[in-house]
């Protein structure tokens, strides 16, 4: 495990510098950390604050992208989800989706013997494999069109894409690496006086500016790597993306059961139904290019419309806009191969350009997804090793993730309510132990500031996951947002204003 460098020796560069706290900045800064490199990841604005917390929830092969002929694509995407299945069973779980048949679409055998190669493309582990369902007896038929008698069922999984990143992060903090959120690097250039490496300009919330030098730097800015590249480090980008818009929208309960479903939309593309939160149902996604990349993405009137009316076409009672509780978006990047044709047909796989100029070795992250990105960051810091001097074995395809270090203890802190009990152990795992401390009793966690949100959980979110605004943990490190009123989650803000008055 390396050390967290000392204020007192500030002329040691860090051994890499990793711009963008999204999934792929939050592994490969774990991955370098566990090997033994002095690592520093900065993030603009909180982690998985963009991309990386508007994803489907999905760990998943991609089923649709063997139409593309992505065989390799989906047998790493596969073999990535059993090793994340195993890695974090807090955060990452079974899932298994129905495919409704319509025999306008596709014949009843192309969906089978696709669902058999992608049960054998890779190993499935103790997924179950795939069956044909009769909806005339099965329970999700009981919310889809009547003529609707034949599906399939297969295996995936799923998580809670914002949570997995704290974890990432936070274990790459344990191994050793610093993670600063709310810090912009507006500037990089060749280090002075000759040395290998880079000088890179921070800037914090307050607008405080400091330097901080390093031996390696890592572009894992996602739909904003090329913009990186050409703003702080003047440097025309290497590789073209195309930048595209998923929304979501959630809406109440409308699963019968906890298993999701998978729908043909229009021009080949997909949709799911995925239960929720318990109360709710997601569904998505849009594909919508833009040209640019916001901070604070929105789904608009017509991506909502587009998911309602899509749905439309399987279930008995349509999904009206005005049902939509929640909705979010937010932009992907993707790898422009160059080829004509929709968004859909793009590649979800991932390149690693790896570049020395001026001897300041700069290593970008181009595309990828939330599935792969365990072995992203292994496959960068295997590029990494041998620009430092120092090669070093890989180690994350049989680590535990932070909060699975040991099973679950379904008896851990009796005294909590049960639903309250489900909430924390399913979000930190071993950690609730970590959280509760010496507590014995509701008592002991504080003000229960809204309801199921004590002071204890959240001053354990400041100190330990860089939460530092009601949004932060209302939508990413929980999504207790959902679930409380308006006035509700307006105390949740005001005791953040209070504490940090």
């Amino acid at each position: 495990m390396s050390k967290v460098r000392s204020p007192a020796e500030p002329w040691q560069p860090w051994d890499l510098l990793v711009v963008g706290g999204g999934i792929n900045g939050a592994g490969i800064a774990r991955d370098a950390a566990g090997r033994g490199w002095r690592v520093l990841l900065v993030e603009q604005d909180d982690l998985a604050a963009h991309t990386s917390s508007a994803s489907t929830k999905l760990i998943h092969g991609g089923l649709r992208y063997l139409e593309h002929g992505d065989f390799g694509l989906v047998r790493k995407a596969l073999a990535e989800r059993e090793r994340l299945l195993a890695s974090a069973p807090h955060l990452i779980r079974p899932l298994r989706l129905v495919i409704p048949h319509d025999p306008a679409m596709r014949p009843a055998w192309m969906i089978r013997l696709g669902l058999w190669f992608y049960d054998h493309l890779a190993r499935r582990g103790a997924l179950p494999p795939c069956r044909g369902l009769n909806l005339r007896l099965d329970a999700l038929g009981g919310i889809l069109r009547p003529e609707l008698i034949r599906g399939f069922e297969y295996s995936d999984g799923w998580t809670d894409d914002a949570r997995l990143v704290l974890a990432v992060a936070m274990d790459a903090r344990e191994r050793g690496a610093e993670v600063r959120t709310r810090v912009r690097c507006t500037a990089a250039r060749r280090r002075p006086s000759g040395a290998l490496g880079w000088a890179v300009e921070l800037r914090d919330a307050d607008g405080d500016v400091h330097t901080e030098q390093a031996r390696v730097l890592v572009n894992a800015a996602g739909p904003w790597a090329a913009d990186f590249l050409a703003g702080p480090l003047s440097k025309p980008p290497s590789q073209r993306l195309r930048r595209v818009r998923g929304s979501h929208i959630v809406i109440r309960r409308r699963m019968p059961d906890a298993r999701a479903l998978l729908l043909q939309a229009a021009e080949g593309r997909v949709l799911f139904m995925i239960p929720y939160e318990g109360d709710f149902t997601l569904i998505g996604t849009t594909e919508v290019e833009v040209t640019e990349a916001l901070r604070h993405e929105v789904a608009s009137a017509e991506e909502i419309a587009y998911l309602c009316a899509q749905t439309a076409v399987w279930l008995r009672e349509p999904v009206r806009p005005e049902e939509v509780v929640w909705h979010y978006a937010g932009v992907r990047p993707l790898l422009d191969d160059g080829e004509a044709g929709g968004a859909s047909a793009l590649t979800r796989d991932y390149r690693l350009d790896l570049s020395a100029p001026d001897g300041a070795p700069l290593l970008t992250v181009w595309g990828g997804k939330l599935t792969t990105f365990r072995c992203l960051a292994e496959e960068a810091v295997d590029k990494l090793g041998p620009v430092l001097g120092d090669p070093r074995p890989a180690w994350t395809a049989r680590a535990k993730l932070l909060g699975a270090e040991t099973e679950r203890d379904a008896a851990i802190a009796p005294w909590l309510p049960p639903a309250l009990r489900q909430r924390l152990a399913s979000t930190y795992g071993s950690r609730l132990a970590t959280l509760l401390g010496s507590a014995s009793g509701l008592e002991d966690l504080g003000v229960e500031v809204a309801p199921g949100l004590f002071e204890r959980e959240l001053h354990y979110l400041m100190q330990e996951t860089w939460a530092r605004c009601a949004e932060d943990v209302l939508w990413r490190r929980t999504k207790l947002g959902l679930h409380l009123s308006a006035p509700e989650r307006e105390q949740v803000a005001l005791w953040f204003q209070r504490f940090s008055s």
